[in-house]
């Protein structure tokens, strides 16, 4: 009588009616016995996949530098050209949004003087309307834009509207000031009428906890001012305040302008501080609190007969490359890896000497 034994892994494989794919060929899914059936994919094959997703990668990316090096920037006459062309009497609304700056993703300083420059040619513009949600930008920028609303109000005759989204501050409010009218959505911030000169830092304790001195060869006893390596002299101090109360006086001036308020009533309420839209409508910084965009565009309507208008919007939009998003990715990977004193010394000395002069809110809602 046979004696039971074990069947071997053929054996089963072929009780089974399934076809015998060994041919006679061991290891074959990379251990020591054969395997009997649809081969699955091996050690070698899963580094075939990882060269060829590799590969895959490797060419996007180059592709993503390609694209940045050759693709055109669009260039300033398209932005302008994008508001003359508009065949229809229209109110442009311009949208001014993040900080006001030339390095901001949401903010672009060239598309919104642009736009400007294009709706001001524009025989088919029939009214501006501007929508503010910013926490301010620097001294520079802003004046630019307000000399071209400026600019827009002179050339055309046309009226300006000011609708503050969720908030409008200090830079935000400088551009506003000019308009005809300005409306803020009922839980607006607005207002930190004032000045800011970026942030000194002095690391002479770190540097020397490392044991590294520093030495700098001026012609001038206030050459290396804001050096983080020296402290701040008191003369270098009135300097630098200097400055800004110059940019601070340029602002209350705007704002008296705008407002068609004396400049001794701006600086009394002008002391930085964030103001609700309640509280800005009874100080006479916004002539209306309204819920909506639509009541805002409603009201510039009804008031100069523009029921007609078609309502055009200028809203920069940030294309980000698949480029960009990647270099993003891995900055955020490296932030969560912590930071040591080396490492925080390094970042402080990389930012030295950047003083931006702002009409900026500290506080971003």
């Amino acid at each position: 009588m046979e004696e039971n034994r074990e069947l071997t892994a053929r054996e089963i494989w072929r009780s089974k009616n399934r076809p015998d794919n060994s041919q006679n060929d061991e290891g074959n899914s990379g251990g020591g016995q054969p395997y009997y059936g649809d081969r699955p994919p091996g050690k070698g094959n899963y580094r075939k996949a990882l060269v060829v997703m590799g590969i895959i990668l490797g060419a996007l990316l180059a592709a993503g530098l390609l694209f940045a090096a050759i693709a055109p920037d669009r260039s300033t006459s398209e932005y302008i050209r994008a508001a003359e062309d508009i065949r229809e009497d229209y109110i442009g609304t311009l949208y001014i949004e993040g900080t006001i700056s030339e390095s901001d993703t949401t903010y672009n300083h060239r598309y919104v003087m642009d736009s400007l420059e294009g709706m001001m040619a524009s025989r088919s513009n029939k009214g501006l309307m501007l929508y503010v949600n910013t926490p301010g930008g620097g001294v520079y920028e802003s004046d630019e834009v307000y000399l071209k609303i400026k600019e827009y109000q002179d050339t055309t005759g046309r009226p300006v509207y000011v609708y503050m989204g969720s908030q409008a501050t200090s830079g935000g409010y400088y551009i506003s000031a000019p308009a005809d009218r300005i409306t803020a959505n009922r839980n607006c911030w607005t207002g930190s009428i004032g000045v800011t000169m970026g942030t000194l830092f002095d690391v002479s304790e770190l540097l020397e906890r490392y044991g590294i001195k520093t030495e700098t060869i001026t012609s001038g006893a206030n050459k290396s001012m804001g050096s983080m390596t020296e402290a701040l002299t008191d003369q270098q101090r009135q300097i630098m305040q200097s400055m800004i109360d110059e940019a601070y006086d340029q602002f209350v001036g705007i704002v008296a302008d705008g407002r068609g308020l004396t400049e001794e009533y701006v600086r009394s309420i002008s002391d930085g501080r964030i103001y609700t839209a309640k509280q800005a409508a009874e100080l006479g910084l916004v002539d209306e609190v309204v819920t909506t965009y639509d009541e805002a565009m409603e009201d510039m309507m009804g008031e100069y007969g523009l029921e007609d208008c078609a309502v055009y919007d200028f809203r920069y939009e940030n294309d980000e490359s698949m480029l960009g998003s990647l270099i993003k990715s891995v900055d955020k990977l490296t932030e969560a890896a912590g930071s040591s004193d080396i490492k925080a010394l390094t970042e402080l000395m990389e930012r030295n000497n950047e003083l931006p002069l702002e009409y900026m809110c500290e506080v971003v809602k």
